[in-house]
Order: C-alpha cells, then structure tokens, then sequence
C-alpha cells in the first residue's frame, strides 16, 4: 500500500479518537456540565450527525479543490473546535463545537476516501480502506482508552486538548507526506447527485447506516453496563474500550481482505453471528468475564461487516468520483447518530443500561431482514470495465 495511506491513516486516527472517546468520558462529562447521561449522549449524536449532513455538502463545496488544501484545512478546524470545547463551561456550546468538529472531520473523511481509493488500483479499493480504517481502529485501541485514563485522571477536558494537540502531528504529515494530487476529474455536479436515484447504491447505502447503528448504539453506552450490571470498576472502561477497539482492528483487518473479491460471504457469517452477539451481551451482562470476552468478538464482527460495507458503497458510487466519499460517510454517519439517539431512549425504559444492546440486536436483524437482496446489490457494486485498466476483472462479489 502506498504510504501517503499511512499518513491519512494517522489523521483519522486524531479524528477518531474524538469521535469514539465519549464512550468513556459521558459520565463524567455529564456530571461536570449538570446534564443526564442520556443528555450527554446527544454529543455523539450531534457528532454523528454532522459528519451524516456535511460529508456531501462539504464534498460539493471543496469538490475542484486539491486534495491536500482540504486534508489540511479541515484537520486546522477539527483542532481548534476542540480547544473550544475544552475551555467551554456550557454544555450548548460544547454540542456546537462538537457539530463543528463533525463539519471538519466530514470534510477530511470524505475527500479521504477517495483520494485512498485514487492512490491504489481499482480493484484494491477494500485494501486501501482497511489501512485507512486501521486509524479508527487503533483509535479504540489507544486513543480512546488512553483518553479515558486521561479524563479520570485530570478530568475531560484534558482529553479534548489531548486530541487539538493530536491534530498537530496528523496535519504535518499531511502538509508534508502527502503529495499535491489534482482534484478528482469532476463529473456535472447533477450527475454525481443523480447516483443517488441508483437502487443499488442507496440499498448499500441503508445496509451500512443499518450495522453502523447497531455498532454505536451499544459502544455508546458501554461505560455504564462495564461499572453497572458487570459490578467492575471504573479503571475496567478503558479495558474494555481496548478490548473492542482490538477486536474492531482485527475484524477490519480480516475483512479488507474479502472485501473487494468475496464480500458476500463477510456479510453472510458476521450478519448473523452479530444478530446472535448484541442479545447475547444483554442477557450475560450480570458475568464480567463474559463481556469482556464478547466485546472484543462483537468490536470484530461490528467493524469487520461495516467496513465491507462502506467499501461497496464506493464501488456502487464509482460514477460520482468527487462523492463517492461523501455517499459513504453519509451512510456512515447516518448509522453513527441513529444509533446513540435511539439507544439513549432505550436507557428510559424498563431494560435501564441494557437497553442499547437489545437496541443494536433490533437493527442488526432489519439489516439480515434485506438478506434475499444482498446477491442482487453487490453484484453491480464491484469495479466496472470503464475503470479503464487492464488489471484482472473482479469476480461476482456476491459468491
């Protein structure tokens, strides 16, 4: 893989750190601003939800721009946005500053995305995104435990300088590593929008934003099922943070694999095993062992069916080369602020801090429930001929 992936790689780990630290930080962030839980959960809905809006209005807006000109404004923004939210005392501006940081990171991961898929050839596309999704991995893995530590040690808002102080790094390797690439060739701005309209893309699409859901409906809420229903300690968040985060490296790293030739049958044993996996985390809460253990199988299987999905979301979108990125952040991110909304209803009913997982069985079953269309779907999604290559063609994805 070429090495200006690593250097995205790194950038998205800054940025997803962000995005995945208040998994451990909610209770405190609540405690600290004099909002519930739930209330403070809305952070990561707002997150979610302006990466889901500004991927494609930022993709639109930046779209005849160089590549490297974005990566490096949207990494300045994302970093000052978190020196406000660290010196913020009111929990509204601190949503504000989160929905700005999603506006900058929107903008990084959607050009991101294609530019990663612009640096390999057209039939390595799952490669590429496993390296850059490898950064949001390692996030789990590191940065968000270590952000953890670092909010219970000094508090949370020493986690939010932690990540402006990130972004430094990340964005002189992009000034410096990245070389001057040419905006993608730009298609008319309607026919770009006009993939949308396609059955297949938007069915990918709803698949992604579906798992994606699942996915940040249970990771949201964590923290509480950890020190509540398991009885561990609070120093046991940040061990079971990384033991998602290392199963969701090692799910992302398996399935970039498959996800290019053989993404069928990624999403024909990790769909179920997940329909199986939430529950079973909901029913076994009250045995500690049991949910360490499961989180990390569950981090593996989220992340490994959701990365093949994103990755057949960029081949289904292939017409749209200025967009592709965006539709894929979109579906995404849709998934990322559906999750944490409805599972932050859940916390109200009579399943208390078990209510996200069943949350996550829920949608984890509407995805399997478009099982008989999945064939159909990613048939059409691989690399098409007007590709222009003369690298091997690839086979029915769906086999």
């Amino acid at each position: 893989m070429p090495f200006p992936l690593y250097l995205l790689a790194l950038a998205v780990f800054a940025m997803g750190t962000s995005e995945f630290m208040l998994a451990g930080l909610l209770p405190d962030i609540a405690a600290g601003l004099g909002v519930p839980v739930g209330a403070a959960g809305l952070l990561t809905t707002a997150f979610a939800a302006g990466l889901a809006v500004g991927a494609p209005v930022m993709a639109v807006l930046t779209r005849r721009r160089p590549p490297r000109t974005v990566l490096l404004g949207s990494l300045l923004v994302f970093a000052a946005a978190h020196a406000v939210g660290a010196l913020t005392a009111d929990f509204g501006v601190l949503l504000v500053t989160r929905a700005v940081a999603a506006l900058a990171d929107a903008g990084f991961l959607a050009v991101a995305l294609t530019t990663a898929a612009a640096l390999v050839e057209p039939d390595r596309k799952g490669r590429a995104l496993a390296v850059l999704l490898s950064g949001t991995t390692l996030a789990t893995v590191v940065g968000v435990p270590g952000g953890a530590v670092l909010g219970a040690l000094l508090g949370w808002r020493a986690t939010f300088w932690a990540v402006a102080l990130l972004c430094v790094p990340a964005a002189l390797g992009v000034l410096r590593g990245l070389p001057p690439l040419a905006p993608a060739p730009a298609a008319p701005l309607g026919s770009e929008l006009a993939q949308l309209r396609g059955p297949r893309l938007l069915f990918v699409m709803l698949l992604a934003a579906l798992v994606n859901a699942a996915t940040f409906a249970s990771f949201t809420f964590l923290a509480p099922v950890v020190t509540g229903p398991a009885g561990l300690g609070a120093l046991w968040v940040p061990v079971t943070l990384v033991l998602f985060g290392l199963g969701s490296l090692v799910g992302v790293t398996v399935a970039g694999r498959f996800a290019d030739r053989r993404p069928g049958r990624v999403l024909a044993v990790g769909g179920p095993l997940l329909l199986v996996g939430w529950p079973a985390l909901a029913l076994l809460s009250s045995r500690p062992s049991v949910v360490l253990a499961l989180t990390f199988v569950l981090g593996a299987l989220s992340f490994g069916v959701g990365s093949t999905l994103i990755t057949r979301v960029l081949y289904a979108a292939e017409a749209a080369p200025t967009l592709a990125g965006a539709y894929a952040t979109a579906s995404l991110n849709v998934g990322a602020a559906t999750g944490p909304f409805l599972a932050a209803a859940a916390l109200g009913t009579g399943a208390g801090e078990l209510g996200p997982f069943w949350v996550s069985g829920a949608l984890v079953a509407a995805a399997l429930a478009l099982a008989p269309a999945w064939r159909t779907g990613f048939r059409a999604a691989g690399p098409s001929p007007a590709a222009g290559t003369s690298r091997r063609a690839v086979p029915d994805p769906g086999r």
